[in-house]
């Protein structure tokens, strides 16, 4: 299975409808949410709207609660009378609790506890997981912790260890891999920073909690249009070498190409 929804994944309260299209409009994919962003009062509505919702289920994830909880068992229900089929699995800590899923099923695993991060390698190698993605604050807290960020803003070094863990062994199974929310909304520096070591670093898209920050995201994993042209010309160059070769100063070999690649396929 494969993940190719664009960088910017807005999440959007399943039980808030009259938001649904304008997150829609505004992102490339959107997460209709029914764990933390609903109340435990609110979910048989937040459900209820799924069911009656019509809308192009391509450009649509599911988030549902995890799968050791009391409301996941009524979200699959849920999930099973609509024609959404990409669904988000919140808190996921082993690739034995994605077994609820069919094979109709795409999973993005999110990662966000210490057990989802310690068996992140096994959950990546999961048939129906076309993508992880990692969580900060349920991580830190899942360990007693008060904070992923430090008082320069920067994300602790257990926040790092997990974002990369993710990333690698999406990597190391063929999985795309999706970053975390930027959490404070008034720091566009702060995601314009994230946003762009993502791309730099390999991962797929970053998620969003206000529309907002979409056009920062998109802006982070559009390469500009210098590196789209040095990226054609190196490409250019290298049919007509063999091995390695200099280009413009610089030693060029395979791995160079393939980063050229991925930025030619970014810039669509």
């Amino acid at each position: 299975m494969t993940f190719d929804l664009g960088p910017a994944l807005l999440f959007c309260p399943a039980d808030r409808p009259e938001r649904f299209q304008k997150a829609l409009e505004r992102a490339d994919a959107i997460i209709l949410d029914l764990e933390d962003a609903v109340l435990p009062e609110a979910k048989d509505s937040a459900r209820r709207n799924l069911i009656d919702l019509d809308i192009d289920p391509a450009r649509v994830i599911v988030r549902v609660n995890a799968p050791d909880g009391d409301a996941f068992a009524a979200d699959l229900e849920a999930l099973a009378q609509t024609d959404f089929r990409t669904v988000m699995v919140a808190k996921t800590e082993s690739a034995e609790s994605l077994s609820a899923f069919d094979e109709r099923y795409s999973l993005i695993a999110l990662c966000e506890t210490a057990r989802g991060i310690h068996t992140a390698d096994s959950i990546a190698a999961h048939p129906q997981v076309s993508a992880m993605m990692w969580g900060a604050e349920d991580l830190v807290a899942s360990l007693g912790g008060t904070s992923s960020r430090d008082a320069t803003g920067g994300y602790r070094d257990i926040a790092r260890y997990a974002r990369a863990r993710v990333l690698l062994e999406a990597g190391a199974h063929g999985k795309a891999a999706i970053d975390a929310v930027h959490i404070d909304l008034d720091d566009v520096v702060g995601l314009e920073a994230e946003a762009m070591d993502a791309v730099a670093s390999g991962f797929r898209a970053t998620a969003c909690i206000h529309p907002n920050q979409v056009a920062v995201i998109r802006a982070a994993y559009r390469p500009d249009d210098e590196a789209v042209s040095w990226a054609h010309a190196v490409l250019t160059a290298a049919q007509s070498e063999r091995g390695v070769f200099r280009f413009r100063g610089r030693m060029i070999d395979e791995p160079v190409l393939r980063h050229a690649r991925s930025v030619v396929a970014r810039a669509g």
